[in-house]
């Protein structure tokens, strides 16, 4: 959940995880509850790092980089679209026919994002602020992901106070979920 670091590194350790569960996905020859696993394991990653980038990093660009509002609104509408996906595979059995390809939907969603958020928008932050303010960032991502929920919730607003004040009442409800059902335990 969290690494340490900047946030920059801690945003890009979570990438490279993504990636690596993508991975497996692709690897895959059957599906079942291995599959679901898999699912339940990036959409835990997915959310909790959203949750995260929207409370304290896309303020932070809008904050700190020339144009900011512009980016930080794109990456938002590029949130919405993941956890609607991520809201229509939790409701899949793995066996559907519609799980492939909206899995690879998912899957090329969010490497393009993931794609996006390393070569551009981390080298803009990284020039227009200071390491102080990097590593303070990264302090707010980790501690923000870890009361983040761990279920898509599309319909919850996505301002960054909205967030603060509603994602830790809804994270202690999917962990509590979690918990009882063995979500996320792999």
């Amino acid at each position: 959940m969290g690494h340490g670091g900047n946030v920059i590194e801690e945003l890009m350790v979570d990438h490279r995880e993504v990636e690596e569960i993508f991975g497996r996905i692709r690897a895959m020859t059957g599906g079942g509850e291995q599959l679901r696993a898999l699912v339940d394991e990036v959409t835990i990653e997915l959310v909790r790092h959203s949750v995260a980038e929207e409370q304290y990093l896309y303020p932070a660009v809008r904050e700190h980089i020339a144009g900011g509002d512009r980016l930080a609104d794109k990456e938002i509408e590029d949130h919405e679209r993941v956890e609607k996906l991520l809201k229509q595979l939790e409701k899949m059995d793995t066996d559907d026919p519609r799980m492939g390809p909206a899995l690879q939907e998912l899957m090329d969603e969010v490497s393009e994002h993931i794609q996006d958020e390393d070569t551009n928008l981390f080298p803009m932050l990284a020039q227009a602020t200071t390491p102080e303010v990097l590593m303070d960032l990264g302090d707010k991502i980790r501690r923000a992901k870890a009361v983040a929920p761990t279920r898509p919730h599309p319909s919850a607003p996505n301002s960054p106070t909205a967030s603060k004040l509603l994602a830790p009442g809804a994270g202690l409800v999917d962990r509590a979920r979690d918990f009882v059902t063995g979500r996320g335990r792999s």
